[in-house]
């Protein structure tokens, strides 16, 4: 395994000029032709079989083994899209597209995907059946993952494996865990509608700003009292509107939010309980409210077997030590979670924190405007790639 290392490392410096490249041009949602083309000319010369995506930007790369004629076949992944904001890293290949940012690593999960790819493609020999490499644009809420399960990346796959980074562990490390690995993604939309008038006369008026800010706060209680603690769930507002003015009581009141959850029997608990508790105090006060949650991703599910012989192979692979089992679930979301319904395998975060951050908790985290990570580290998903496509065959 040893050997694995050795040869990621002679591709490092690649991965981190892919990496710069796509960094210094992001693009979002399933249209990323620049880093797809990108993509391209960096599998280029390598024996591999390329398509690209019908409906959105993808790219798939198969690779053949050779050591013997028959073997599975094991799907590696990175997603290429990035964030709808902007970036104040100071590095000096920061995005030059206002509102664009890489502030979420897709940019590194497509580097180390093409390092893994030319290593791979050098040691044909050492592994049977085929290696799968997906390229994948929208995962930050368009749900590429399914669009190019439409399109038939997960033929014949017999695992998948992906990696995501964060600066929030210490460089090379990595945390996995068993069974719910992220939560699903739902979103909340609540108008509240009542009857506006003069703020000086609210006995004339259905005032929607009261039983809006009642419905934020029950929320967070009905969460705490109906949903078993070792089950967790979230309720989270992050945008409010009501009024325009000091003197006026508007009609309308709106807040948005997210829902996140680690079963899918809680999940459906809490859409329920949001609807009722909403519904109700809204009629208490006289006004009306239009419930809407719009389901987002599922639930991300590490495999048990998958994720037991990647904690092995990662320990064999980088070193002792090197591997811990998250104590939790991370409340954070994934569209990879399409994939591992339909197929065994496990997503694994490896860490990044950049090297003058002593404490990584401290590191400003993805989707911060102002994450960077430590590119030395990239070496390691490169080799924990590799290492997962020759187990495999």
């Amino acid at each position: 395994m040893n050997e694995i290392l050795e040869v990621a490392n002679t591709v490092l410096d690649e991965v981190i000029s892919v990496r710069r490249d796509i960094h210094a041009h992001p693009e979002l949602h399933l249209d990323n032709p620049k880093t797809q083309t990108r993509i391209l000319e960096s599998l280029e010369n390598l024996p591999l079989e390329v398509t690209t995506g019908e409906n959105l930007t993808s790219v798939v790369a198969d690779l053949k083994g050779t050591k013997t004629s028959e073997g599975p076949t094991i799907l590696l992944r990175a997603d290429t899209d990035a964030l709808p904001m902007d970036e104040d890293s100071g590095e000096t290949f920061c995005s030059v597209e206002p509102g664009r940012a890489h502030a979420c690593g897709h940019d590194a999960h497509t580097a180390m995907l093409v390092g893994a790819a030319k290593v791979l493609s050098e040691m044909r020999d050492q592994f049977s059946g085929t290696v799968r490499f997906m390229f994948q644009p929208g995962e930050e809420g368009a749900g590429g993952a399914r669009i190019m399960i439409d399109e038939g990346v997960l033929e014949n796959v017999t695992r998948a494996f992906a990696i995501h980074v964060t600066p929030n562990l210490p460089a090379g490390f990595v945390g996995c865990r068993p069974g719910a690995m992220l939560a699903s993604t739902d979103e909340l939309k609540v108008t509240v509608t009542g009857q506006g008038g003069h703020a000086s006369t609210p006995h004339l008026c259905a005032d929607p700003i009261p039983p809006m800010a009642s419905m934020i706060n029950s929320l967070q209680t009905s969460v705490t009292r109906e949903i078993n603690a070792f089950d967790p769930a979230l309720v989270t507002v992050a945008h409010v509107e009501a009024g325009t003015t000091t003197n006026v009581i508007p009609e309308k009141a709106f807040f948005e939010g997210t829902i996140r959850c680690v079963s899918e029997s809680t999940r459906n608990q809490i859409k329920e309980s949001v609807v009722r508790v909403c519904e109700q105090i809204a009629k208490a006060h006289k006004c009306f409210a239009d419930v809407t949650i719009t389901e987002g991703y599922p639930v991300t599910v590490n495999d048990a077997s998958e994720a037991a012989r990647f904690a092995l192979l990662c320990e064999k692979t980088i070193g002792e030590g090197s591997f811990f089992e998250f104590p939790s679930p991370v409340m954070g979301g994934e569209d990879f979670s399409y994939l591992l319904q339909k197929v065994p395998g496990v997503m694994a975060f490896l860490g990044v924190c950049p090297e003058d951050i002593e404490n990584s908790l401290t590191a400003p985290p993805c989707h911060s405007n102002r994450m960077r990570i430590n590119e030395s580290a990239l070496l390691y998903g490169v080799a924990l790639h590799t290492a997962v496509a020759l187990e495999g065959g």
